[in-house]
């Protein structure tokens, strides 16, 4: 089994359980022939670090704690390893899988429908912002797979809608940021209506002392596969700074970068709602075109901004953290920090937009002289270096 320790400068130092031997190829896990076929037309040649180390044991059904940096292909870890475990011929729900934002959900979603293609499998967001009718219809037609946030599923379970006996396995998808959001309390709810022997699996970029803890009362014997902190900076990633004064000279800023923007797709994060607001319409005001996404819209809203943004319609997005976690636009290279955020956890999570699976990217971070030390603290937390950004910025992107 992985210890967890604390080192000199009192960081978690990880260690990956030594039972986990990674595998070179999807053949090698033995997989149904339908999935491996949805595995190849998804364009997967071989699987990645954390592909490599989490499916077997959590095939195996074994209670698995996987951290891996965004970009590294989780969401295909879990989707693979519950289309392998699920018996299609019962349809009944087998794999209960919760996020923390409703974009994430649905992106799991699907990622399961696209590599479970040739399976015939039913898989269900079942998300807020959209009709209890149709979720009650869905669930009661039956669902393989359900893949959504925690309020809307315990609802189900509520009503029971989403029958729970037939669950076999819990997976917390990003779970630092499902405590974080105040979730904990509805994953408890959730939990207790589980079969007793549900095998759970955490998924996670970070991993803070108190989501570990949180582990022990819901895992047996968890296999741990883990990374040191200090390698999460994501390789491949540019990181500049640009020193901004004053807070009011960050509109004249980005728009003096706006056409290095649009070369290729960018997203632009501020920490409030009401700031993505206002910046949106200052740029419109000035005749830029961009399109802007935060929790207070609609589900409607959100669903059409992000479907423009994978489209390539829309070329610039001002959003806040919601947007950090998980979603995988392939076109994204270049991320602006127009507000650093004051989560330093969710710096990681924020460049991660661009840069996905090794692909280059860059990341600019606007300082106000107030900003300083929070820079200095982001560059110390993952031992990263951020530079001035040169002025030649669209030879990088």
């Amino acid at each position: 089994m992985g210890r967890f320790d604390r080192d000199q400068d009192d960081k978690l130092v990880f260690e990956t359980s030594k039972d986990v031997k990674p595998i070179a190829s999807f053949e090698d896990l033995n997989l149904k022939e339908d999935l491996l076929r949805g595995i190849y037309a998804y364009n997967f040649e071989r699987p990645s670090a954390i592909q490599q180390r989490a499916i077997l044991p959590i095939i195996k059904g074994r209670d698995v704690i996987a951290q891996a940096q965004s970009g590294t292909g989780k969401t295909a870890t879990l989707s693979i390893s519950i289309l392998q475990r699920i018996d299609v011929k019962t349809r009944e729900t087998q794999a209960l899988i919760l996020s923390p934002t409703r974009e994430l959900a649905t992106q799991t979603q699907n990622v399961v429908l696209a590599l479970g293609d040739y399976m015939n499998v039913q898989c269900h967001a079942c998300i807020g912002g959209t009709s209890v009718g149709e979720d009650i219809k869905k669930l009661d037609y039956g669902q393989h797979i359900v893949s959504g946030t925690p309020g809307r599923v315990f609802d189900m379970i509520r009503r029971k809608n989403l029958r729970t006996r037939n669950i076999k396995m819990l997976i917390l998808d990003e779970a630092d940021q499902l405590l974080d959001m105040g979730f904990k309390e509805q994953i408890y709810d959730i939990y207790r209506h589980l079969p007793p022997a549900t095998q759970v699996i955490l998924l996670s970029a970070t991993l803070p002392h108190d989501v570990l803890s949180l582990t022990s009362k819901f895992m047996t014997e968890p296999v741990r596969i883990l990374v040191k902190r200090d390698e999460l900076t994501l390789e491949g990633i540019s990181q500049f700074f640009v020193a901004v004064e004053k807070e009011d000279w960050k509109f004249e800023t980005l728009c003096d970068l706006y056409d290095s923007l649009t070369i290729t797709q960018a997203v632009i994060f501020c920490n409030t709602r009401a700031k993505v607001d206002w910046l949106t319409n200052q740029m419109r005001e000035s005749n830029f075109t961009v399109s802007s996404m935060h929790g207070e819209m609609t589900q409607k809203e959100r669903d059409t901004v992000m479907n423009e943004f994978r489209q390539g319609t829309s070329r610039v997005l001002i959003t806040t953290d919601i947007w950090a976690r998980g979603i995988d636009v392939q076109q994204v290279s270049l991320v602006i920090n127009y507000d650093l955020p004051t989560n330093r956890e969710n710096y990681i999570h924020r460049i991660g937009r661009s840069g996905r699976f090794g692909r280059k990217g860059v990341a600019i971070n606007f300082v106000t002289n107030d900003d300083l030390k929070t820079l200095h603290d982001i560059e110390q937390y993952y031992s990263t270096q951020i530079d001035e950004m040169p002025m030649n910025v669209t030879d990088l992107v």
